[in-house]
């Protein structure tokens, strides 16, 4: 069997060999399980059970396989990104048709998803652009549709990104953060889901060469640093992040650093509420995954957002440019 990695950036010497979804190297990181990708690249979902389907509906999305032609209206997507709120992800549309210098530029974008009233999908040529609200169900909900979008409209070789916000350990305010793999409150690399009344153990790491990409890209005329590292997802806002301006708290100042410095001793750089299960499900799919995330503050100084809304606004752009570039440059090099 031979590599059939769809390279991004062709001469990086000090990046990984491989993607994890090439099916070269899947087995040795997959032991047992097969490939969810076919041979020309599409998705190959690995559950029988939607072949019984006369008509699947992604409820979520206001789409539907028999309404739609989902491989004419989505077959040309090549990333896919999400992040949590509506306005963040039509101004990422809006930036990303500026970026790759689109057709139609300044017209109003159609939210392909307003039927549905849950979320916002953008999509502005091979990008899509979607909201996934707050927090580990909300995004699975959305994410797990769109991958069979992917799947139903035949898209090759997809790329996936969350672009957001965190909390940063160890490292400046206004710091962008890729992150190479998820942890939970547990302190654990896994994304722990409930199936049939048993937990199921997830891996949650992010693909290693998409990470060191996007990384490489990174320029000190930036006007600020952008780090790889791990990323907590926390199930909580408040006492799940170590956090002491909750309405509840039954642990110490002592206590919450002895935490915070455990999970930057684990390579850790910041804490948001999506990453192990963004990394966990992209992995299972056998796609292509990273997590671009600003941070708001250092919490091992503070736990309260106190730079003003106008700096908030201007760092909340900082994924999109990251991000941006690293899509520019794959459409570069082909």
């Amino acid at each position: 069997m031979r590599c059939d990695c769809d390279y991004v950036l062709t001469n990086g010497e000090l990046l990984a060999e491989h993607y994890d979804n090439c099916r070269l190297v899947w087995d040795e990181l997959h032991p047992g399980k097969p490939c969810p990708k076919n041979a020309d690249g599409t998705i190959k979902l690995l559950n029988k059970h939607l072949d019984n389907l006369d008509v699947d509906i992604l409820y979520h999305l206001g789409l539907d396989t028999r309404t739609y032609d989902l491989p004419a209206m989505f077959g040309d997507v090549k990333f896919v990104c999400m992040g949590g709120t509506k306005v963040r992800m039509r101004e990422f549309a809006e930036y990303m048709r500026e970026v790759l210098d689109l057709p139609n530029k300044g017209e109003k974008l159609v939210n392909l998803t307003k039927h549905s009233q849950r979320y916002a999908m953008y999509k502005v040529g091979p990008v899509l652009s979607i909201s996934h609200g707050i927090g580990i169900p909300s995004m699975t909900t959305v994410l797990q549709e769109v991958i069979k979008l992917m799947y139903y409209a035949k898209v090759k070789d997809p790329i996936f990104f969350r672009v957001g916000t965190s909390g940063g350990l160890g490292i400046p305010a206004g710091s962008v953060v890729v992150s190479t793999f998820g942890v939970n409150g547990n302190l654990e690399k896994t994304y722990d889901v409930p199936v049939l009344g048993k937990t199921r153990k997830l891996p949650a790491f992010l693909d290693q060469r998409v990470c060191q990409e996007v990384q490489s890209l990174s320029s000190d005329d930036d006007g600020f640093g952008t780090f790889m590292g791990g990323t907590m997802g926390a199930d909580d806002f408040y006492r799940g992040q170590a956090r002491l301006d909750g309405p509840f708290c039954d642990y110490t100042e002592a206590d919450k650093m002895t935490f915070l410095k455990t999970l930057t001793n684990m390579g850790v750089r910041n804490i948001e509420m999506e990453a192990t299960a963004f990394s966990a499900f992209t992995r299972e799919a056998g796609i292509r995954a990273s997590i671009v995330c600003v941070t708001f503050l250092n919490r091992l100084q503070g736990d309260q957002v106190t730079p003003s809304k106008t700096t908030l606004t201007e760092w909340q752009r900082r994924p999109m440019l990251v991000v941006g570039r690293y899509i520019a440059q794959y459409f570069k090099e082909k």
